[in-house]
């Protein structure tokens, strides 16, 4: 007999699992997820863990608990709070956390630094340029501060501007930042 469960809702897409390959019948079945307490998390394994991401002054910039966001004053409607779903050492994922994952079992929780190198990168300022608006196919400068959608579809950040051009930054806007990363592994699926 083959099995096919299908994980609703997981982000950022549903993962189809074949029991009978995978092996999961092991675990046990909670709600949508596979959960197994006594296994480790190894290269390649998908997972779904719950984080908190700060600053180094504590400020948060972005979780994925509805409750931490409310408290911390980023709450947005809009936004679905659910773990997150991603392959474990893959590079799917920011390396601070890819190598904090692997060893870890449901249910553990980190704390970890994330220094740029293993975040972000560190902010490059070759990355911040100078563009003629009529290369942008803009008809009016964009306001200093806010974000554009260059023609090749990536999200920067307007710096300046002038009658003719505009200056913005390609880097990520976490570059160059040291993050505090708390994670919880919520479930390992394999």
């Amino acid at each position: 007999m083959r099995v096919i469960v299908f994980f609703q809702n997981v982000h950022p897409f549903n993962i189809q699992v074949d029991i009978e390959k995978t092996g999961i019948l092991r675990g046990k079945c909670i709600g949508e997820r596979i959960m197994e307490s006594s296994r480790t998390v190894k290269k390649g394994d998908y997972l779904l863990i719950d984080f908190t991401g700060k600053f180094e002054d504590g400020t948060v910039f972005d979780t994925t608990l509805k409750e931490k966001a409310l408290e911390a004053g980023i709450y947005d409607e809009k936004k679905e709070y659910r773990p997150f779903f991603f392959r474990a050492d893959t590079g799917q994922v920011i390396k601070g956390i890819d190598r904090a994952v692997i060893g870890m079992k449901e249910g553990d929780e980190k704390t970890l630094t994330a220094p740029p190198q293993d975040a972000y990168g560190e902010y490059k300022n070759y990355l911040v340029q100078e563009i003629p608006l009529a290369r942008l196919e803009l008809q009016t400068p964009p306001e200093p501060g806010t974000k554009i959608i260059t023609l090749g579809g990536r999200e920067v950040k307007v710096l300046n501007s002038t009658e003719t051009s505009t200056t913005l930054d390609f880097n990520h806007e976490l570059a160059g930042k040291t993050l505090i990363l708390e994670i919880k592994l919520v479930s390992i699926v394999r």
